[in-house]
């Protein structure tokens, strides 16, 4: 796979920035979601692996929390720096180890709809499980897989990689079962505390009633919090 495709380089990038930004499928649905399962990280040390355009950055720095923000493309990297600049943001491709995060140094991380575009998702979990403190958080959303399953067809069990448009831009990502998305983060060493499936807040029926009704309907995302084993 070209990796021009998977971390939302060039256009991809100032495509994606602007749909997180406006009202829609990331900030009033699955945002929300992710936000209330980190709940108050005030005072904690928090990674957010593909920070993307720096907004869970922003909303963490802005609730007191001390973060580091990591994000493959150089131009989504940029966008966060303007978006969160209490956040110190790395520029890093996340299929290569966090050389620059020291073991047991996060109280928590999140990674927010990344998951699917990593060539090799458990190096990554293990990275994760590395740089977690005993005890520590991890927050995870992806997109969900009977949704992924219903958008391109085929068998479900068929953890093929697949492309798909949005406005000018195309991505790559891998589709993933159920069971492979929390039998990884089992094997990593985490303790799963809650899966939710997000529906869209209340303030969307206000913007788009048709596009409300739709998103609540049938699962879009999938989102997790789990702590570090023993």
């Amino acid at each position: 796979m070209a990796e021009q495709n998977r971390a939302y380089h060039g256009v991809a990038g100032q495509v994606f920035a602007a749909r997180a930004d406006a009202p829609g499928l990331n900030s009033l649905h699955e945002r929300p979601a992710v936000v209330s399962l980190i709940g108050d990280a005030r005072g904690q040390e928090v990674a957010d692996l593909g920070c993307g355009a720096g907004h869970l950055a922003a909303i963490l720095s802005a609730a007191g929390a001390k973060v580091t923000g990591v994000e493959g493309s150089e131009v989504l990297a940029g966008v966060a720096r303007e978006a969160a600049p209490m956040a110190t943001i790395v520029h890093h491709d996340l299929d290569v180890p966090l050389g620059f995060l020291p073991d047991a140094s996060q109280d928590g991380v999140v990674c927010a709809l990344v998951i699917h575009h990593l060539s090799d998702r458990p190096r990554f979990l293990s990275e994760v499980r590395r740089i977690l403190r005993p005890g520590g958080w991890f927050v995870l959303s992806s997109t969900h897989p009977t949704a992924d399953w219903g958008y391109f067809g085929g068998s479900y069990f068929d953890e093929r990689w697949v492309t798909r448009s949005f406005g000018e831009a195309t991505m790559e990502y891998q589709l993933m079962t159920m069971s492979t998305l929390l039998n990884e983060v089992a094997d990593a060493g985490f303790v799963l505390e809650r899966l939710v499936e997000p529906q869209p807040v209340e303030a969307l029926r206000m913007i788009d009633a048709e596009q409300f009704d739709k998103w609540s309907s049938a699962p879009i995302f999938v989102a997790l919090r789990a702590h570090v084993a023993g």
